[in-house]
């Protein structure tokens, strides 16, 4: 079992991402002692867009190629629909989340980001919520869609939307603290 405070978790995000939806999770699991790294596509720093327009840059801690899995917890995918329609174009990024999710640790995507769950063959049989907007895409891939503020099954955490954020990091500190999750088979 770890200890929120010895984690590491890794956020993975490109230009695009909902600033909240990086910021208050990167921020609130530092608060709590974890080691919080922040990859990009390239390793550049990225922008986000806050509600209606393009928010604050992100520095970026390494590129997804520098990445290894083995070396983190958890991944964190926020959302914004720009940052996961790019990146589920992305095999890099898709086979990166797929390697967590076989390896059992802690994937959690909030809003649009669940989209990358659906690209990466993970969803399909497993309870989960998302933004509204993308119910359908969930229920399509198989997801046991509800409208949750978070769900977790088997490790995979979901949520709905940036007011959803505290109860989004409550589970993502109590599913690392549970330990590896066995996953069945999609």
């Amino acid at each position: 079992m770890t200890q929120i405070n010895e984690a590491n978790i890794l956020i993975l995000a490109t230009n695009g991402f909902e600033q909240s939806e990086l910021e208050h999770p990167l921020k609130q699991l530092r608060e709590k002692g974890a080691t919080v790294h922040v990859a990009t596509p390239d390793g550049n720093d990225i922008k986000g867009w806050d509600t209606d327009d393009w928010g604050g840059t992100v520095p970026a801690d390494l590129a997804l190629a520098d990445v290894n899995a083995q070396s983190y917890d958890a991944i964190v995918l926020p959302g914004g629909q720009i940052n996961p329609d790019l990146l589920r174009v992305n095999e890099d990024a898709v086979q990166l989340i797929r390697t967590f999710a076989d390896a059992g640790k802690v994937v959690a995507a909030i809003c649009h980001a669940p989209w990358l769950l659906i690209e990466a063959g993970i969803i399909k049989g497993r309870k989960a919520t998302s933004y509204n907007s993308i119910s359908t895409d969930m229920k399509n891939a198989g997801a046991l869609w509800e409208d949750s503020e978070v769900v977790a099954d088997q490790g995979i955490v979901t949520s709905r939307n940036p007011n959803d954020l505290d109860a989004f990091v409550a589970k993502i500190v109590e599913e690392v603290e549970e330990g590896k999750h066995e996953r069945r088979a999609a």
